[in-house]
């Protein structure tokens, strides 16, 4: 990384310090300073709690398929910041990434003046990238929604293609609210009048307010359920299944992915493009069905439920859905994974920030059974949860489970992925910014895609 580039990335994460939140009207402006760089593109906006970076990255790989140009636009990234823009699964280049930051900073500089707030870190890099795209132009713009969705920065793009909302579960509550219901709302913000709204049955108090939201503006509810796919098989070779809708009776999936909650994920992704891609109901296209099947087998979302080494999984759960969904598909691995039969150790490496519902994450994890060691992992940055806090909260009611102290995540990866063992089977969870960290470590002592054993 060169220096401007670092001191670029500095500057993106020094802005919470100088600056407060901009209105959506704040960011019209600049976008329309920009000269409204979205228009011309067809923007599929996706909200949700967990799954929708996987939607995201799965709508995008179908439309590529199809043989559109698509732009994605998703976050957090795990470890370059330039993850986060993407045209046809290219990042936008460190030239271009410094282009367009210093445009953003130019126009703020400018637009100061007519008393426009400096934009936060998300805001900011969301302006760079509506500035790249407009340069790009793809036909199709996948752009996921940071925290929230009613007050997003997204959001202020006011015409969109379809609007996705994935599965809704409690984080961020200091900024959604205190209930499921509460943060659907928030979430249901994206949805626009005469657009296709997709979303899930599940959790019905979720469903009930996207529901009534839909209904009250004119939005078309195109509603997902659990009864529209069956999982045939799930084992180290990936997820066997099919998905059925009224458009799909036999539409057969295999995922080269190992979380089972991603035949959800799939589900929403393919419905949504089979309403971008034209199909009806009485009409559905058999090369429709080609396109989806490749799409969805093709697509890659790394550090989610991802075996990055032989038995070494990485899953970016961070709340509590996400981790019952992480416990869900790690359990299906032990249960099938012809490779871990002789295996007897069974490591979690945790680590989690400040701000999320660690300790009932933690209860759910001691009450599967499914590990004989954890090890608390303290991970870099201000947000971190400290090293004896996080050691204290998973040796609480351990219940036989061995717990480990790592000095920091470089030594974690050094001790229980470079020298495991021949009986270990290791996962990763509790954070994103962990998986990022780990995922960085492995990657940059990686020879010809395999971790020596040092």
């Amino acid at each position: 990384m060169n220096t401007k580039m670092e001191q670029a990335i500095a500057y993106l994460n020094d802005t919470p310090r100088f600056t407060q939140k901009s209105t959506l009207g704040d960011i019209r402006k600049y976008l329309e300073r920009f000269g409204n760089p979205h228009k011309g593109m067809k923007i599929v906006h996706v909200a949700g709690t967990n799954g929708k970076g996987s939607v995201c990255a799965y709508i995008a790989s179908i439309l590529q398929k199809a043989g559109y140009h698509v732009g994605l636009f998703t976050s957090p990234h795990l470890i370059d910041i330039r993850e986060r823009m993407t045209v046809d699964g290219e990042m936008i280049t460190e030239a271009e990434f410094l282009e367009a930051f210093d445009r953003v900073k130019e126009e703020w500089q400018s637009a100061a003046g007519d008393g426009l707030p400096h934009p936060l870190y998300f805001e900011y890099l969301f302006l760079m990238a509506m500035l790249w795209f407009g340069k790009k132009k793809p036909d199709y713009l996948v752009l996921e929604t940071g925290l929230g969705g009613r007050l997003d920065a997204t959001n202020a793009i006011p015409d969109k293609e379809i609007s996705v909302i994935t599965r809704i579960g409690l984080d961020h509550q200091t900024y959604l609210g205190d209930t499921i219901a509460q943060i659907a709302g928030e979430k249901a913000g994206i949805l626009r009048k005469d657009t296709p709204a997709v979303f899930l049955r599940d959790p019905d108090a979720a469903f009930q307010v996207i529901a009534r939201k839909a209904d009250a503006i004119g939005a078309q509810a195109v509603i997902v359920d659990d009864a529209m796919w069956e999982v045939h098989s799930a084992d180290e070779n990936g997820i066997d299944f099919s998905i059925y809708n009224r458009y799909d009776k036999t539409l057969r999936v295999r995922l080269p992915l190992y979380g089972l909650y991603q035949c959800e994920n799939a589900a929403l992704a393919v419905t949504a493009c089979r309403i971008l891609l034209g199909d009806t109901e009485r009409t559905p296209s058999p090369h429709t069905a080609q396109i989806l099947e490749q799409g969805l087998a093709g697509m890659v979302w790394p550090g989610r439920m991802e075996e990055i080494l032989p038995s070494v999984y990485l899953d970016g759960a961070h709340n509590p859905d996400g981790i019952r969904a992480f416990l869900e598909s790690a359990r299906q691995i032990l249960l099938n994974d012809s490779r871990g039969k002789q295996r007897t150790r069974r490591f979690l490496l945790f680590s989690c920030v400040k701000d999320k519902m660690y300790r009932e994450e933690l209860r759910m994890i001691r009450e599967s059974g499914l590990f004989t060691d954890i090890a608390a992992v303290p991970m870099a940055g201000t947000r971190a949860l400290r090293a004896q806090e996080l050691l204290a909260e998973i040796g609480e009611n351990a219940r036989g489970i061995r717990v480990h102290q790592m000095d920091n995540v470089e030594d974690a990866v050094h001790r229980l992925i470079v020298h495991r063992d021949d009986d270990m089977v290791v996962f990763a969870a509790g954070s994103l910014y962990l998986i990022g960290e780990i995922r960085g470590l492995i990657l940059t002592n990686t020879a010809d895609g395999q971790l020596s054993r040092r």
